[in-house]
């Protein structure tokens, strides 16, 4: 029994993740690549290798002729004399089976096998790399820092190298060799070097990958994130529904004393993070997606993905947001173009009228959303009294 191949070919089907027949298969080839290159040809080498001992056979197959003259060609054909010798049941006409002894082979041919098993493995190792990271596309690993390369740093995954591109960092975020961290895989392609992965620390979708993982409802389905927006670095905000009327999204995300939602804050060296609940009404939807200012009314246009806001003078550049940060968010966790207002500016502003909020009752089908209902009166009781001046 060839017991050191076997073991040999053990450890590469678990250090490499090929499988043991493929490298049969390889060696059976290269056996027949040897022929090839010390014999002229290979065409009618059978090459016939034992899975369980490791034993091989290397053979032509030959049609036996009558005599020395009538043979053509000495690698496909056998004298009858020659044929009896290995079978005394040979007769002509017949297939036999000529034992090849690969001791013979020359120094080229040895090295032309070896090169043929030796590419097979390489091939088979980028195909089986490529399926494992393929199938973790989109999701988030840990991963090593190898080290920059230009403003790109290499990070080690396990086995593979991926890159993380200076357009997928975290603005301000810097590495050091061996510090290990967590990436999101951006996308993974077949390439002539092997595969190519890219993975990323500023998707959106990377601290949605986190959240599953510190938060039980949202892995069994409980708890939905309906969308996220995200400014890398600075501040995301994140809108989940709960398909259990006992569940509080909100507070499942945020967890016990904030414990869930710190963890994710922490891999994101204190990227903000808001959590608001999701809500069918555009209306609504649009109040949440502004927290943490207060909101006096909505009108969203669903048709055309317009909304208009407004909000308490003392609450509009809370709403606004740090160079208009938290507006931008919620347009794009709403996907609805926000135009915000104060109490005073929706006055004043031609076609922004109170009675798009106020009178509800006249049927009007666009308006969607609340009010703030002590807001709303006191601006009732202003429009009585300017009618008795009148």
């Amino acid at each position: 029994m060839n017991s050191e191949l076997l073991q040999a070919l053990d450890i590469l089907e678990k250090e490499k993740g090929i499988s043991k027949d493929i490298l049969f298969e390889a060696i059976e080839n290269s056996l027949v690549t040897a022929c090839k290159n010390h014999f002229g040809k290979a065409e009618n080498v059978v090459v016939e290798m034992d899975r369980e001992s490791g034993d091989f056979q290397c053979y032509y197959e030959k049609t036996v002729v009558e005599t020395e003259e009538e043979v053509e060609d000495d690698c496909v054909q056998i004298t009858l004399e020659d044929a009896k010798a290995i079978s005394k049941k040979a007769k002509v006409g017949d297939v036999i089976k000529v034992a090849v002894n690969s001791k013979e082979f020359g120094r080229i041919a040895t090295t032309n096998a070896k090169n043929v098993i030796l590419q097979k493995i390489r091939e088979e190792e980028r195909a089986s790399i490529f399926h494992l990271y393929s199938g973790k596309e989109k999701e988030v690993v840990t991963g090593i820092v190898q080290r920059y390369v230009g403003k790109n740093v290499s990070i080690n995954l396990g086995k593979a190298d991926a890159l993380l591109t200076e357009s997928e960092m975290v603005p301000g975020e810097t590495f050091k060799p061996t510090e290990r961290v967590k990436v999101f895989i951006l996308s993974v392609s077949d390439t002539s070097k092997g595969p190519r992965i890219t993975v990323s620390r500023s998707h959106p979708d990377m601290v949605k990958r986190l959240f599953e993982e510190e938060v039980t409802e949202i892995k069994d389905g409980t708890v939905e994130i309906k969308s996220i927006a995200r400014e890398a670095g600075s501040r995301t905000k994140m809108a989940v529904y709960s398909n259990d009327p006992d569940v509080d999204p909100v507070g499942a995300c945020v967890g016990q004393n904030g414990a869930r939602v710190n963890a994710v804050v922490d891999e994101l060296q204190n990227e903000k993070i808001d959590i608001v609940e999701w809500d069918e009404n555009p209306g609504n939807f649009i109040q949440n997606a502004l927290s943490p200012a207060k909101i006096v009314a909505v009108f969203a246009d669903p048709e055309e993905r317009t909304a208009k806001v407004v909000v308490p003078d003392y609450q509009l550049s809370l709403a606004i947001g740090k160079e208009g940060q938290n507006a931008r968010l919620a347009a794009k966790l709403t996907n609805f173009k926000i135009d915000i207002k104060s109490e005073t500016q929706a006055k004043d502003a031609p076609g922004f009228r109170y009675e798009d909020y106020l009178d509800d009752e006249d049927g009007d089908e666009d308006y969607e959303g609340e009010y703030d209902e002590e807001v709303v009166d006191e601006v009732e009781e202003v429009e009585e009294t300017s009618e008795d001046e009148e």
